[in-house]
């Protein structure tokens, strides 16, 4: 951030049929989650990775290849739950109706170091065959991730108007969003990336996950809360855009100072903006999902 650069932009457009453009664990298939995703996309940027794919050593090894010698590995992190003794105010322990401590769960933090499989041999064949290049970029959207995008938008009950303007903006009162002219983005998926993080922002309304930063009546314009769920709304819709490969861009220059502001005075605000745009993302996904099953 502090160069200007947004960690959780995707470094590069997935080659086709390379799937969702979020890094994924080669032995099980399942995608990584949360601040893992920018963990793993600013590691592949900085390293020149072409491909989402990532194991642990271990892994490595249960696949039949290895990690070659003098690899670094990239850490992640594991939350695992550790119980322990609640306290009160004063930091006494905390005690029951029958005298019995009373436990609490709090997360703990592991390192889970990773490796891309570029940095393997020996893998099976179907890891190293070649991707198919990326169509050439014109609209930055394709017209299946455009319907998705659709579906989603259709599926939340937000409303959305257009006007010739040069705002766009979640209003919590109304439940609406309002844009420019697609018409003033020089692409569509610009327009769509945009729209995506507005929609990131209706999922902090009261009737969804009621986040504070869109439910506080005291919100101001670059205080810390503010800025908090522009962070929550900018990382969601760079995970929107991955799950639909949507290449386009949000301009977020004007917050990049906010962020950092945020960022220094709490160490786990990432961690925390990180979940809660995973869980925005995942709400809108499974209520797009629920509607086409109905």
């Amino acid at each position: 951030l502090e160069k200007g650069t947004c960690p959780w932009k995707r470094p590069w457009r997935p080659a086709e049929g390379t799937g969702t453009g979020f890094p994924v664990n080669a032995l099980t298939g399942h995608p990584y989650q949360g601040m893992n995703v920018l963990l793993l996309w600013l590691s592949a940027a900085e390293q020149g990775f072409g491909c989402d794919t990532w194991l642990t050593y271990r892994q490595a090894q249960q696949l039949g290849g290895y990690v070659r010698k003098g690899e670094m590995a990239t850490d992640t992190v594991i939350f695992k739950p550790l119980n322990v003794p609640a306290k009160d105010r004063h930091g006494e322990p905390l005690r029951d109706e029958h005298g019995e401590v009373v436990m609490t769960e709090i997360p703990m933090i592991k390192a889970n170091p990773l490796f891309n499989i570029a940095q393997c041999d020996d893998l099976p064949a179907h890891f190293y065959e070649k991707r198919r290049q990326p169509g050439e970029v014109t609209t930055g959207i394709t017209l299946p991730a455009t319907h998705r995008a659709l579906d989603i938008l259709n599926a939340s009950g937000v409303k959305v108007t257009s006007a010739a303007q040069n705002r766009a903006y979640y209003s919590p009162s109304q439940d609406r969003i309002v844009m420019p002219l697609s018409s003033q983005f020089d692409r569509d998926a610009d327009y769509w990336a945009t729209l995506l993080h507005e929609l990131v922002h209706s999922t902090g309304h009261q009737s969804r996950l009621a986040r504070e930063g869109i439910t506080s009546s005291s919100l101001k314009f670059g205080d810390p809360l503010y800025s908090f769920e522009e962070l929550v709304a900018e990382m969601g819709s760079a995970f929107l855009c991955a799950q639909l490969s949507v290449e386009g861009e949000v301009n977020h220059e004007s917050y990049l100072d906010s962020w950092l502001r945020v960022l220094k005075a709490d160490k786990k605000a990432l961690f925390r903006a990180a979940g809660q745009a995973r869980q925005a993302c995942e709400f809108l996904l499974n209520t797009a999902t629920s509607r086409q099953a109905a």
